[in-house]
Formats: C-alpha cells, structure tokens, sequence
C-alpha cells in the first residue's frame, strides 16, 4: 500500500528534488508550488498531484490540506518551502522580513498543526527542511537565520510532545546548495563541486532518514560539503 506525503516547495530546487526521490520509494505525493512548469515530467506522474497556489494564502492554504487529509492516510509531511533575503538587517524592507518569518515558519507551524491528528494515527513523520544557519550566528542574514533557529526549536518541541503518539520528527540542516534560495543575494553556491550542496544531495538525506530501523529517530541530520566556500554575483 502507498504511503501518503504532503510536500511544500515542489515545484522546484530541493522540493521538486525529494518529490522525485519520494516517488521512487513508491509514495503517493500532494505537492504545492507555485510554478510546475519546469516539472513537467515528475506532474505527469500519477502518484504526483501538483497544487499549485501562494503558500501565504492561509485560507486556501488550510482549505486544500483538509481536503486532503479527509480522504487519505497521511503518513509524511515535509516542509521545504522557504525564502531568504540577505544583507544588513537594517536595510531589510517589512515586506522581506514578513515574507521570510511566514513562509520559513508560519507555514510548518500551521500545516503540522494541521495534520497531525492523521500523522498520530499513522504514526508518521513530520520533515522540516531548515538550515545549518539554525545553530550559528548569521551577520548578513539575521532574520533568515532567525526563522530556520524557530523551526528547528519547534521541531524538537514537537517531537517530545508527539514522541509518545508514534510521531517522528526529523530537522534537517543543509548547508550552501545551488538553489535559486540566493536569487536575492549579492553571493551564491560555489561552482566548485566540492564545496557546495546539490538538491539530490538534501534528497539522499531523506531518503536515509525514512529508510532508518522504526525504533531509532534521527531529530537532526546536517549535510555540508567537503569545503567551505561562497561565491560573489
């Protein structure tokens, strides 16, 4: 029997990445993004079902995982879906900053919030797809550092609070990957294969982290390249 997972973030970079990963574990997938144009192949799946709509839309947002949860199983929800606008704190707009803390934050918050009556009684697992910036200082990205240390502490929060329901609830940390998350900033991934992440990469790490024995969980699961290294726009 497949199992059931909703994915935010679908539609392109490490979402679309775990999708395709996810598929080939045999699970059927609710994915929201904006844009799948790019994703033709993985939309025409069967066991793929794009959604596409504005995250930030609460009420549609909330109106279409109901509709979902009512006629399925849900045994895996994975928060990926996140922005990041960069540079001295000061010269973030409200809108940036409103942007990141909703998206990075508000969205797990509420779509675990969400779910997890029928992830208790699948006694599934809930995936959130921070940053390595969760467990450091961030000078040039503050307020984005600032929401992937809320999901992270909300993720261990959560999961002594569901341990004792079968929930398992695993943050993962990757490091620099080439993802278009960098489009509003003044650096990027290396091109340098060693020193930086791919999204199949952050896939991988899904994958091992569903594939572990049932009794043991994984709360954290921080991925990095060989070498540390950024590169200038």
């Amino acid at each position: 029997m497949k199992k059931t997972a909703i994915v935010t973030g679908a539609s392109s970079g490490i979402g679309k990445a775990i999708c395709e990963t996810l598929l080939s574990m045999d699970y059927e997938i609710y994915g929201f993004g904006r844009d799948f144009s790019k994703s033709s192949q993985m939309a025409s799946d069967s066991a793929f079902h794009k959604v596409e709509m504005d995250l930030l839309d609460t009420p549609k947002l909330e109106n279409e995982v109901r509709a979902i949860a009512k006629g399925n199983t849900i045994d895996l929800l994975v928060n990926c879906a996140g922005v990041g606008y960069y540079g001295l704190h000061e010269e973030l707009s409200s809108k940036s900053i409103s942007e990141m803390v909703r998206t990075n934050l508000e969205v797990p918050l509420l779509l675990s919030s969400l779910l997890l009556r029928k992830l208790k009684e699948s006694h599934g697992t809930i995936l959130n797809i921070a940053s390595v910036t969760a467990n450091q200082s961030n000078p040039h990205g503050a307020a984005y550092g600032a929401t992937k240390a809320g999901l992270l502490s909300f993720s261990k929060s959560l999961f002594d609070e569901a341990r004792k329901h079968g929930v398992k609830v695993t943050t993962i940390l990757p490091d620099m990957t080439d993802t278009n998350l960098y489009r509003n900033a003044d650096f990027e991934a290396s091109k340098d294969e060693n020193a930086r992440l791919v999204p199949q990469d952050v896939a991988d790490a899904v994958r091992y982290i569903l594939s572990a024995d049932p009794h043991m969980v994984i709360t954290e699961f921080t991925v990095r390249p060989q070498l540390h290294r950024i590169e200038k726009k």
